[in-house]
């Protein structure tokens, strides 16, 4: 069987080592790194990648699309797909800045605890990288929810994004002051993912959400995103509500990384495959299952 040759091509100057390592260690036999990928450049590296290998062999190389700007990674990604045609096609993976697989291991936090369908939710830095994926993904789900940002222009671009890639979503702009106070008063999961070491959440507003029952805050970098977590809190019953369970990013961050190596091992099963946060999520839950 042909060595397994995973392409990463990222959109910054220098490829993430991060994303490296959890290549190898996901099981691929070579990796081919390549930094400064863009629109204009990354369809001669595909076919260099199609062209050498035929029939089920193809299945044995794959790409991973990464980089810090995930606008400019997902461009890449439809270029790379664009360059494929009829069988000439590998699987492709696109996690810019763990976007996708963080967003998705978000949203299996609070499946754990809570229905989504019909549920409640708020998105803090709803309109970053991340927020945007974890409002998607839980309007996705069945949950109504409050996409949150100091911009109304640019949370209200968001959740009309969203209801274009999922029709019937529930999805509403809210800022700070009245309008988020409400919102998180009244939702059962609140997601923190905004910036590294930006406060979003004072803790007296959190011990105001009366009806949370899931809190996430995606932060790692001190302050905490969210008043009252800390990065190492895995559904951990906060003090002022046992009713209520509290994750941090590194609470977070073991389901994350068990999505990202399965997701890098499911590219070479097949090789028709674009795995984008949809897929990840699904690879999260049917991870959830197995433990189970």
């Amino acid at each position: 069987m042909p060595r397994r040759i995973l392409l990463q091509f990222d959109c910054d100057d220098q490829p993430s080592t991060f994303d490296a390592v959890v290549a190898v260690d996901a099981g691929a036999d070579v990796l081919l790194r390549h930094g400064g990928v863009s629109p204009a450049n990354v369809a001669g590296l595909v076919h260099g990648a199609i062209f050498t290998r035929g029939g089920g062999d193809l299945a044995s190389t794959a790409i991973f699309v990464g980089g810090s700007d995930v606008e400019a990674a997902e461009s890449v990604r439809d270029r790379v797909v664009a360059a494929f045609f009829g069988p000439m096609r590998v699987s492709v993976l696109l996690d810019p800045s763990g976007a996708n697989s963080t967003a998705a291991a978000a949203v299996v936090a609070a499946s754990r605890h809570v229905g989504l369908a019909g549920t409640k939710a708020v998105v803090l830095g709803g309109t970053g990288p991340v927020g945007q994926r974890v409002g998607r993904l839980l309007a996705r789900k069945g949950a109504s929810a409050s996409i949150a940002s100091r911009s109304a222009e640019r949370a209200g671009e968001v959740c009309r994004a969203i209801r274009a890639a999922v029709p019937g979503a529930v999805v509403e702009p809210v800022c700070p002051g009245h309008s988020l106070e409400a919102a998180v008063a009244s939702a059962s999961v609140i997601v923190g993912a905004g910036a590294a070491g930006v406060a979003l959440l004072p803790a007296d507003a959190v011990r105001a959400a009366r009806e949370a029952r899931v809190i996430v805050d995606l932060n790692a970098v001190p302050p905490a995103g969210i008043g009252g977590i800390v990065a190492n809190d895995k559904a951990a019953p906060a003090a002022w509500n046992d009713r209520l369970l509290l994750y941090g990013a590194l609470g977070v961050g073991g389901t994350k990384m068990k999505i990202h190596r399965a997701a890098i091992g499911r590219l070479f099963e097949r090789s028709d495959l674009v795995l984008d946060a949809e897929e990840l999520l699904a690879i999260g839950e049917s991870l959830e299952t197995t433990v189970r």
